[in-house]
């Protein structure tokens, strides 16, 4: 495991997730959340965003936390394990609302400095339809994957804790 890639919906825990990995096996881990907003929530023009994430997945090792579904593929084919955190969307919810207000008026650790904890009714109404609309295909892609490549689903946090505890430093 020297290039994993870490998706699931909104509060799923993916980049508390990748954190902790991080810290057990060695892996820089790369947050995407910080690689693609800029200062007051600006998207990147989509080709720079490409390069941005062909740069990131050409390095030999990392945990790469994040969907941005324009990206997937490119990063589905670099990886060679994919964690799929696939929590009940509750929890999510939860999760979200949470850090919403942790956060309030400062940016997560894992966000880029000036883009402020924020939470809208699309974000989370793409959280309660992500079981439906989104996780079908990523199960599906998961099944694709090459045979050199590792697919992962954790669906409570004991499936997290036990994953983690199986790590090497």
């Amino acid at each position: 495991m020297q290039r994993v890639l870490v998706i699931g919906a909104g509060g799923a825990g993916k980049s508390t997730f990748a954190a902790r990995l991080g810290q057990r096996t060695g892996l820089p881990v790369i947050h995407l959340d910080r690689e693609y907003w800029q200062p007051g929530w600006v998207e990147p023009p989509p080709e720079a965003w490409k390069a941005t994430v062909a740069r990131l997945v050409a390095g030999e090792r990392w945990i790469l936390d994040g969907n941005f579904g324009g990206s997937l593929e490119q990063r589905l084919m670099a990886c060679d394990t994919v964690v799929f955190m696939d929590m009940p969307r509750l929890q999510c919810v939860w999760r979200v609302l949470k850090r919403r207000l942790r956060h309030r008026g400062s940016a997560r650790p894992d966000m880029k400095p000036g883009c402020n904890e924020k939470l809208s009714l699309d974000f989370l109404r793409w959280i309660w339809t992500y079981p439906v609309r989104r996780r079908p295909a990523v199960l599906g892609r998961l099944q694709a994957l090459r045979v050199d490549q590792t697919a992962v689903v954790l669906r409570s946090d004991a499936e997290v804790e036990g994953f983690l505890a199986a790590q090497r430093d």
